[in-house]
């Protein structure tokens, strides 16, 4: 079980096949986690505690092909994924929820706010690539070769999380949690997921001009997907004339690496959504 709160997994029939989520009952504003590409939901194991602690009522939801998902489906990008999570609000009948991306699913919470901005209270990134700066030469070599070896060895996955958490920053269970993602993409019948998210575009330009509501930046000081981390988040707070927030000592995934840190910026950002002059407020 993917849960990150103990709940039971449930699942929703879309297009394609069926997604897996959880959802913690709360009083307090809705939350969607989503992860990134090749993880599962439980990568939010040690954040969704602290947000639930908090009154919130949080949701979190597996991708196509992934963790508890199904496979069998043939469109893995950020805007297919969009369509899920759109149909997922609609499902929990939620209103006024905060939608969480991290990595590849930055865009698409984007996506999904300008498709249901009736649901969404706001969108938060989590290292994500959306409004990414242009790759120069020696990533576009970097991610050319990366792709091709991972589709070979899905292994290579679990092992390039090292280079993800900096060592000062890695969860207790991150050798089980590596190796629990190693496993689950060997999975014959991920192979079609793999390609896709390796193949997907992850970072599009221009989609953020189609939200109106506010936006969190979150980047982890030390991540190495990005030469330039504060940069990215500047350009992204930016096109989403949001706000950002640096993770010290966080690598690409600050949910799980720094998530009391991660807690400490979003928990405010929550709170001033549900107050009088905020989108969930009730003067709205």
């Amino acid at each position: 079980m993917n849960s990150t709160l103990g709940t039971a997994t449930q699942y929703l029939d879309v297009t394609g096949g069926r997604i897996a989520y959880d959802d913690a009952a709360g009083p307090g504003t809705p939350v969607v986690l989503l992860p990134g590409m090749l993880d599962k939901r439980a990568v939010y194991r040690f954040l969704a505690p602290l947000l639930s602690a908090a009154g919130h009522r949080v949701v979190t939801m597996d991708l196509r092909g992934m963790g508890e998902s199904s496979t069998g489906f043939t469109d893995h990008s950020p805007a297919a994924i969009a369509d899920d999570l759109v149909a997922l609000l609609e499902h929990l009948d939620l209103r006024g929820a905060v939608l969480v991306g991290s990595s590849y699913t930055g865009a698409t919470v984007v996506r999904a706010a300008a498709l249901a901005p009736e649901r969404t209270g706001g969108v938060v990134l989590v290292d994500a690539f959306i409004e990414n700066l242009p790759l120069n030469g020696f990533q576009k070599a970097l991610f050319g070769l990366v792709g091709p070896l991972v589709r070979a060895f899905p292994g290579l996955w679990g092992a390039a999380q090292k280079f993800y958490y900096p060592a000062d920053a890695r969860p207790a269970d991150f050798e089980e949690y590596r190796a629990g993602l190693s496993a689950m993409l060997r999975e014959p019948a991920r192979k079609a997921a793999l390609r896709g998210y390796l193949e997907g575009d992850s970072a599009p330009v221009g989609w953020c001009a189609a939200v109106d509501v506010p936006a969190l930046v979150l980047m982890g000081e030390k991540d190495p997907d990005f030469p330039q981390p504060e940069l990215v988040a500047d350009r992204q707070a930016a096109a989403l004339r949001g706000r950002k927030v640096m993770i010290a000592g966080a690598g690409h995934y600050p949910m799980a690496g720094r998530p009391q840190a991660v807690a400490d910026a979003l928990l405010p950002f929550l709170a001033e959504l549900a107050g009088p002059a905020g989108r969930n407020g009730t003067d709205r």
